[in-house]
């Protein structure tokens, strides 16, 4: 069984991301989206209420599992065995970055790493836009999964 990890801060999840993991689970048997810990970002959620989020949004998707994680990615690869780790590229600001943890990731755990491009119609859309609009009172629709709109809502209401 190939399996991949996606990793993200998840701080809310996304549309996008959500695209990235349907799109994930048709290319690996198994799918395990990983909430990990940014120490650069303050988080609007606690990493339980990341995964409780994302559980929500892949419910009846075969394969597809969640977790919170924070160590490594690296560490977490070797633990879960993970054959690649996916990521989502929203265009050309995304790649330096990207790259460079894909090149750091196969020097600690010899993973490498798949990139996938988010479709257009999602590539303006990130956590940070969607906290933006939540904490000014604006309408997240069609930025989120419906299943979790309301927890984002309430959040900054």
């Amino acid at each position: 069984m190939k399996t991949c990890i996606f990793p993200g801060s998840f701080d809310p999840p996304t549309i996008g991301h959500l695209d990235i993991i349907k799109r994930a689970a048709a290319l690996f048997d198994r799918v395990c989206v990983a909430v990990m810990d940014n120490g650069l970002k303050r988080a609007a959620f606690l990493p339980e209420e990341r995964v409780e989020m994302l559980k929500k949004c892949v419910a009846g998707m075969s394969g597809v599992s969640v977790m919170a994680d924070g160590g490594l990615l690296a560490d977490l690869a070797r633990r879960t065995r993970a054959d690649a780790i996916v990521r989502g590229l929203r265009g050309e600001q995304d790649m330096f970055a990207e790259g460079q943890m894909a090149a750091i990731n196969h020097q600690l755990c010899g993973v490498e790493t798949v990139f996938l491009f988010t479709m257009p119609e999602h590539s303006h859309i990130g956590s940070t836009i969607i906290r933006e609009v939540a904490r000014h009172g604006g309408d997240v629709s069609g930025m989120v999964p419906d299943a979790i709109r309301d927890m984002i809502s309430v959040r900054f209401s």
